[in-house]
């Protein structure tokens, strides 16, 4: 440990842990606040030291797919803290933002212990209702959180949702193939190193005893469409697309140095964040400034590693959030990483698992456990919500940073960047930007594709079409249709000119 002295309001990560479950049935399936409960007391072990639990000034819950309305609470009751409570909105930025505010506030003589948690059970639930059983929740009819942390933010307008671009699903691979014409790239190039990237995830999956499929998969494998791995939204297929039907939970605790060595916390276990940055991009995709980039990645990514003093080189190990590939490529070139570096400790959230918002939670815990085995080391971890649109970046070490945490809102900076206007009543000639071919169940019972979704280029900014014409569909699936000149009709339904 270096000899550098400790401010004792320096922010330290001190116990990290991870629970995983697959009940046989429903009688044994722990509801997800008991999950909650199992990976805090994970992390209490890790950190060495159980009465911390009891110190803890704030427990705070990542917001997920269940009914609790002050989960926290019942952290709480269980482990005997009297700390203030807090849910976070939704995104899967959250779980660093909330890192990041943690290390604010402890900073700030604001926090002491605070502990952080999070949980999905989706896996369990949908095989119980198959089978109509139930798994009992803990009811909380008049609860409330001391807080709610973050602020909620509506990320599709009327036109997107109107035109069938609701979901990941339909706007990560749209922003795939942007990338892939910003890169020149051929589609069957591009996809053989999409496969090729994947199968490095499923590698890391396959040696993380938390992921949730480990199952080894070869790169063709991942690329090629089969029964058991359809195509979903061209070019990704189910094995390149963020998995949440699952059960993991994980849980954080970072707390003052001070506080750290009252509660007898080994020092060999303590992390410290160096650095953290927040910042959005724009709130609707329509008006981005293009789709194969991201501004926000760009300032608060670089941001967070210049205010921790380090460059990529000095990055020993990467978590770059992973959702679908176009996540990961873009965020990767706004960092100045390579795209043939390693850019996943877990596997990612297609094979590690994506629990809606919680992912981050489980690739800080990972991280951690990854730092403490190299001294000295440093990490990067980003977080990414809704669709490339809230971000947030937290730079980690075992050693202690000589300026202590430093953290900045990168907003204004960002607002900086161009954006588009959405032409959203236009018809007549226009360019298609990017696009995707959403496939799904046909009438034969055999899934194919359902319809073309398009980013198309007018004259005053971004329009958005659809085409459901099967041999057009096909062939926006061989031939490369980014440049492409169309015909927008009254119904925003798009033909090749």
């Amino acid at each position: 440990m270096t000899e550098l002295k400790i401010d004792p309001r320096t922010p330290v990560l001190v116990g990290a842990g991870q629970f995983k479950q697959r009940p046989e049935n429903s009688v044994e399936a722990l509801e997800p606040v008991a999950m909650m409960g199992e990976a805090l007391a994970a992390a209490l072990d890790d950190a060495g030291s159980p009465g911390l639990a009891a110190r803890a000034t704030h427990t705070w819950v990542i917001r997920g797919a269940w009914p609790y309305t002050d989960p926290a609470a019942l952290l709480n009751e269980r482990f005997g803290a009297s700390a203030q409570t807090g849910l976070s909105t939704d995104g899967g930025n959250t779980p660093q933002s909330l890192v990041n505010e943690a290390c604010k506030r402890i900073t700030a003589g604001q926090a002491e212990v605070v502990l952080i948690a999070g949980a999905e059970g989706i896996w369990s639930r949908r095989r119980a209702r198959r089978r109509n059983e139930r798994i009992p929740y803990t009811d909380q009819p008049d609860a409330a959180p001391d807080e709610i942390l973050g602020v909620d933010v509506v990320m599709n307008n009327k036109v997107e949702l109107e035109r069938g671009l609701s979901m990941p699903i339909n706007l990560y691979p749209v922003f795939e193939s942007a990338f892939r014409a910003s890169r020149g790239e051929t589609m069957d190039g591009h996809r053989d190193r999409l496969a090729a990237m994947w199968e490095k995830f499923n590698q890391a999956a396959v040696a993380n005893p938390y992921a949730w499929v480990r199952t080894p998969m070869t790169a063709e494998e991942i690329r090629d469409p089969s029964p058991a791995n359809r195509l979903v939204g061209f070019p990704y297929t189910k094995a390149m697309n963020s998995n949440w039907d699952l059960d993991l939970a994980a849980a954080l605790i970072v707390c003052s140095a001070e506080a750290a060595t009252a509660a007898g916390a080994p020092r060999d276990r303590w992390v410290f964040p160096h650095s953290g940055t927040d910042g959005r991009d724009t709130d609707y995709v329509s008006n981005r400034g293009d789709l194969h980039s991201s501004p926000a990645v760009r300032v608060a990514g670089r941001r967070a590693m210049e205010l921790a003093g380090v460059s990529t080189d000095d990055i020993d190990y990467v978590d770059l959030y992973s959702c679908f590939p176009s996540a990961v490529q873009i965020a990767a070139t706004e960092l100045g990483l390579g795209l043939d570096r390693e850019l996943t400790l877990t596997g990612g959230l297609t094979f590690a698992g994506g629990p809606l918002n919680n992912y981050v939670t489980h690739s800080i815990a990972t991280m951690a456990g990854k730092l403490r085995e190299n001294s000295g080391s440093v990490g990067l971890c980003s977080a990414n919500g809704g669709y490339l649109t809230k971000h947030a970046f937290g730079v980690y070490s075992t050693e202690p940073s000589e300026g202590g945490f430093r953290h900045q809102n990168c907003q204004d900076e960002i607002d900086r960047f161009p954006s588009v206007e959405l032409d959203a009543d236009y018809t007549g000639d226009a360019t298609i930007e990017a696009y995707t071919v959403m496939h799904g169940r046909m009438l034969s019972g055999e899934f194919g594709p359902e319809v073309a979704l398009a980013s198309v280029r007018t004259p005053n900014g971004r329009q958005w079409a659809r085409c459901a014409d099967p041999a057009v569909m096909d062939e926006m699936t061989q031939t490369e249709f980014i440049g492409t000149d169309v015909s927008v009709n009254n119904d925003f339904e798009f033909t090749p000119a």
